[in-house]
């Protein structure tokens, strides 16, 4: 490493060569790459730094990142140099000139360098043409007419680097980097006042943004609700900004966005775009298919010139190309904070959330914390651990917000993941030959391991487009053209699986006592089970980290609230509690046996009353790893909350000791100093709690028991027979519009038909369809128009429903009954033990890919459950069934018109709940076991 006089006699040797030939050089055809080479690579080299990677480290952990210039007119795309720390993380950026420019006193470079630092967050960064060399604060935002000495810190020229050679090595030298001199220097000297942090100031654009956005779309687009609105707005910003973002990295073509306001309907210009993204990307992001209104939108050129406008330079002040993800996120959690409302005027307002209000606003975590909490998290789990072991570690927030953490926790994998084939020689097609990840491993980790849940839509929309953004760094467009010709593939994985968006502490049983059509689109509930079948089937998440929402009860809506204190321990307290409570408790439920949880959260938690049930619990049933106290620090800046960072493992053992810190300042944290307690000190033993996941049971004898004293259903109803196959009667199936241009008199002949593809569980999806009756015989036209169960044929499981508009039939099954309730039949045949019946016994009727066909006789075999009207408990179980499949056929009507993917879910998710109610009550009719029930449910 070079040292403070070695570097000195190296820079006087450059200040007099420079000197020297100073006219020629000052001469504008003497260009910036020449200056770079003969004068700034040396500088820098004298200072310590690797400008050229003597020590050959892949391209991503060089110290000095040299980047691909791309002049858009005066702009530039991105500085000529990065310096960085060992493991990438940014310290300044020295933007180069040719010694012709006027460094002193040009406006354009001087806002160029600051646009470039503020954007990346850095404290500062440098503009040099060797003969001058001028350093700005880059904490203050950028302004295209401000003058060049504006933010300036200190003005160099060449004549002056030997006597400022202290402070050109005490702060901008590699030995005074690693000992902490920039940090010191710059991170409390610079001039603070009147500051604006990018995240901040992105907020502010984002704020007025969705602001114009909303008022232009409510006002021309009268039929929108406010969760439509929402919607709208909130996929029209992000679509926008994703797609900008791309074109300062390079990925896409630089002002596409911009080509789109040129002429014509600006709109329509864009919605190409966006369709022309999704042929690409393949993002949630972009699909058209799910979100069925922003093709029926109306809006003006106006609101997309004044937007798109201000994401460009010079009117932009923000750099892309370097604007980090993690910088997007905190802006972004602080503007879903508010929300779109429209008030008895008809105007569309943006306001802040209730319960954002009452807390005093959105606790954004800041990065060294979730750094933290990754670390000990998911870090710990992948100590000795292979790339195909980490691919088995699923991590989850269940409060995801915008996705902080979840990207911390990407991060530190596509870290982990590189630093690992880095050292293994294994590396073909998984690492690039820069030394970065393959787009393709980095999607495969992605969707293997990153999983998350929010109440709010709009936060999941953000979290999805924070990952996608976080996947698509290092990527060209050469590297995406590549990649959408040689794989076939494109380019971004869809989250949907991964990302979803729900009550995490409220569970579908919610419905239970709940049967008005209202309440639960704003308490969404979730099911855990449903939405991550695979994870919580193997046991559970193997890691659970996050911020939960520090939301006082009483701000609770009362439903929810009762719903809480009954399945919630630590909220059964007469004390005031915060929701962050139960989030602590059902880490437990959703971690696996090893699994480790990470969080921050007050600090009164400790020692409150209202704590107390939890903290039993933790103590009793799980090693309290770690407590870090940060409450000094202000992580939530002036915000009265004083937060720890709680860790725990899923298990319990008698010795655990809990580690226990006091940091005084955030530098504190990386280096931490424990003091330990016995944990069995601090508490007094009580019982283990044990989930026990073991069950006997043979299927045949299950069978057995299942038909034993039963009727079949064949001997219960008046008529069982097929439909009539349509496919030869073309001419005599029409659609609506044409039925809708028949005379009355030629209408009379025409009946709704319907085919097997239609009939669902307690639902018809009929397609518009009509059929000439002539072609039926009067026998089957009078089975036809009567009130029938139909059953479709080939299926996964038994699918069936109730049709009463008299619809005709194709290859598709039907019953006619007499003295057993519709609803009652209908409930069994769609029932787990019905299905599953079927599926041991007729194991013939199997075919390729989980289909089975459910011809009549085998249908007509299935044991069926009679009700003994002269017992209370069964006609109250009897009566129960029937008012659940009453709910499920009005449920199931609702989904087909529903527009909005969100509504959709939370029907859906109403209707998972009203079957399993429907099968719980099947298996008490059927008297089966806990055993019986889970081999079942397991089979």
């Amino acid at each position: 490493m070079t040292n403070k006089e070695n570097g000195l006699k190296k820079v006087q040797n450059l200040v007099i060569r420079f000197n020297e030939q100073l006219l020629a050089y000052k001469k504008s055809d003497y260009n910036e790459t020449q200056t770079r080479r003969d004068f700034i690579d040396p500088f820098f080299k004298a200072l310590g730094w690797d400008i050229d990677n003597e020590q050959g480290f892949a391209e991503s952990y060089r110290e000095v990142i040299h980047e691909d210039k791309i002049k858009i007119g005066k702009a530039t795309k991105a500085p000529d140099y990065s310096f960085r720390l060992s493991g990438g993380q940014r310290l300044f950026f020295v933007e180069a000139k040719k010694p012709s420019v006027i460094i002193k006193d040009e406006i354009q470079p001087a806002y160029q360098v600051r646009r470039y630092g503020w954007s990346a967050k850095l404290n500062v960064s440098v503009i040099t043409d060797f003969e001058e060399f001028a350093i700005y604060d880059c904490t203050k935002k950028p302004n295209s007419t401000d003058k060049s000495s504006v933010a300036r810190i200190k003005y160099l020229t060449f004549t002056d680097y030997e006597n400022e050679w202290d402070f050109l090595w005490n702060t901008f030298s590699k030995e005074a980097v690693l000992k902490g001199s920039f940090d010191q220097f710059f991170g409390g000297n610079a001039n603070k006042k009147g500051t604006s942090t990018v995240d901040t100031a992105f907020l502010i654009s984002l704020d007025s943004w969705r602001t114009l956005l909303a008022e232009t779309i409510s006002k021309d687009n009268k039929q929108l609700d406010e969760e439509e609105l929402n919607f709208v707005v909130q996929h029209t910003l992000d679509r926008i900004i994703f797609l900008r973002i791309c074109e300062d990295r390079s990925i896409e073509p630089y002002g596409s966005l911009q080509a789109c306001i040129k002429n014509g309907d600006y709109y329509k210009n864009l919605l190409q775009e966006f369709k022309q993204a999704d042929q690409k990307y393949n993002s949630g992001l972009f699909n058209f298919k799910k979100d069925k209104l922003s093709n029926t939108l109306y809006l003006n050129n106006k609101t997309l010139k004044t937007i798109i406008s201000e994401l460009y330079y010079p009117e932009c002040p923000y750099e892309f190309s370097v604007l980090s993800v993690e910088i997007l996120g905190s802006a972004y959690e602080q503007f879903l904070g508010k929300t779109i409302t429209i008030n008895n005027r008809g105007k569309a307002v943006i306001e802040l959330k209730p319960e954002v209000r009452k807390a005093g606003g959105v606790y954004y975590t800041p990065q060294y914390i979730v750094d933290y909490i990754v670390a000990n998290t998911i870090g710990n789990l992948t100590k000795n651990k292979t790339p195909n072991e980490v691919a088995e570690i699923k991590i989850v927030d269940p409060a995801c917000g915008s996705g902080s953490f979840l990207l911390g926790a990407y991060q530190y994998l596509l870290n982990w993941h590189k630093d690992y084939y880095v050292q293994n020689s294994n590396k073909k097609n998984i690492t690039t030959a820069e030394g970065n990840l393959t787009t393709t491993e980095k999607k495969r980790i992605l969707l293997n391991n990153i999983f998350g849940v929010d109440i709010d839509t709009n936060a999941v929309e953000v979290t999805k487009l924070s990952l996608l953004l976080k996947c698509m760094e290092g990527e060209t467009q050469a590297s995406i053209a590549n990649q959408m010709t040689m794989f076939k593939e494109r380019v971004l994985p869809t989250l949907d699986d991964n990302i979803k968006s729900g009550n995490s502490l409220i569970d579908t049983d919610y419905y239970d006592s709940q049967f008005d059509f209202g309440e639960e689109r704003k308490i969404k509930p979730f099911s855990w089970q449903k939405a991550f079948p695979s994870v919580l089937k193997n046991g559970g998440f193997d890691v659970v980290i996050g911020n939960p929402p520090y939301v006082d009860y009483r701000m609770i809506p009362t439903s929810q609230l009762l719903y809480l204190n009954e399945k919630y321990k630590g909220t059964q307290t007469k004390e005031k509690w915060s929701l962050y409570l139960p989030f602590v408790e059902l880490g437990m439920k959703l971690l696996n046996k090893n699994g480790m949880y990470g969080n921050i959260i007050p600090n009164t938690f400790l020692a409150a009353d209202f704590g107390k049930p939890i903290r039993k619990m933790l103590l009793n049933e799980t090693n309290v790893l770690e407590i870090v106290d940060v409450s000094t620090l202000k992580v939530f800046g002036n915000v009265g909350t004083y937060p720890i960072l709680l860790f725990y493992a899923n298990t319990k053992t008698a010795e655990n000791r809990i580690k226990i810190a006091n940091p005084k300042n955030e530098a504190d944290i990386k280096n931490l100093k424990f003091e330990t307690i016995q944990q069995n000190e601090i508490i007094q033993r009580n019982q283990t709690y044990v989930i026990s996941t073991s069950y006997s049971g043979d299927s045949f004898q299950l069978i057995n028991k299942i038909s034993k004293d039963k009727k079949i259903l064949k001997d219960l109803i008046t008529k069982f027979s097929w439909g009539t196959s349509i496919t030869g009667f073309k001419g005599f199936k029409i659609s609506e519009k044409d039925f809708d241009k028949l005379s009355s008199k030629a209408k009379e002949k025409y009946r709704k038909v319907i085919q097997t593809a239609d009939i669902k569980e307690y639902a018809i999806n009929w397609k518009k369809e009509y059929i000439d009756t002539s072609i039926y015989s009067e026998s089957v036209k009078s089975y036809f128009e009567k009130d029938k169960i139909v059953i479709a044929r080939l299926t996964k499981k038994i699918q069936a429903t109730i049709d009463i508009e008299k619809k005709y039939l194709g290859k598709s099954s039907f019953i006619i009954t007499n003295n057993i309730n519709n609803l009652y039949l209908v409930a069994l045949l769609n029932s787990n033990v019905l299905n599953y019946f079927f599926s041991i016994k007729f194991t013939n009727t199997h075919l390729a890919g989980g289909y089975m066909r459910f011809d009549i006789p085998y249908l007509e075999k299935l044991p069926i459950k009679q009700i003994d009207f002269n017992n209370r408990q069964e006609t109250l179980i009897h009566d129960q069934i029937v008012t659940y499949v009453e709910q499920l056929i009005e449920l199931n009507k609702d989904l087909q018109i529903k527009t909005l993917e969100t509504q959709k879910e939370q029907i859906k998710s109403k209707i998972e709940y009203y079957e399993e109610k429907i099968n719980t009550l099947v298996y008490q009719l059927y008297n089966l076991t806990e055993d019986e029930i889970k081999l079942i449910e397991n089979s």
